[in-house]
């Protein structure tokens, strides 16, 4: 059986209420505008990409590691695949990146802070870009499933 709720805890329960609907007028409005600002954001990544990389033949983001999981992998299958359309990051050499490179910026917008190693991204004219995780599949990978891999690298080929 449950114990009664003290007054003590009705109020202070009642107090959060009243807390968050005072708080929330002003909240909201400056998550829509933090949303909008992060849409904007992305949106002049792409079109950077767009007017400074597909000229040059550039289209592809590749993203990698020297993991002896996937190091391999990624050079011996994916590069070849992608390697004269790719601007090419290597993410244990990150420390060395240009600070205000557009490819190590594409890949903190694009990457997020999860699952980002390795990572393609195919920015196509005027449609969002294409992420393609492989760090999930290279978990599967490790335990003797390659199937998820192979399927998105399937998922590369068909897109290019």
């Amino acid at each position: 059986m449950r114990p009664k709720e003290t007054f003590v805890e009705k109020l202070r329960i009642a107090f959060l209420v009243l807390l968050i609907l005072i708080a929330l007028p002003i909240i909201l409005p400056l998550v829509v505008i933090a949303l909008l600002l992060s849409l904007l954001h992305r949106m002049a990544v792409h079109a950077l990409i767009w007017l400074v990389w597909l000229p040059r033949g550039k289209d592809i983001l590749l993203v990698y590691s020297d993991s002896p999981i996937w190091h391999e992998y990624m050079t011996a299958q994916i590069l070849p695949l992608v390697q004269s359309r790719a601007v090419v990051l290597n993410w244990s050499e990150r420390k060395e990146w240009p600070k205000w490179s557009l490819a190590a910026h594409a890949f903190r917008t694009f990457g997020g802070d999860r699952e980002f190693n390795p990572l393609v991204v195919l920015f196509r004219p005027l449609r969002p870009a294409l992420v393609l995780r492989f760090w999930s599949a290279f978990r599967d990978w490790k335990h003797g499933r390659p199937e998820s891999v192979e399927a998105i690298k399937r998922q590369l080929l068909t897109a290019l």
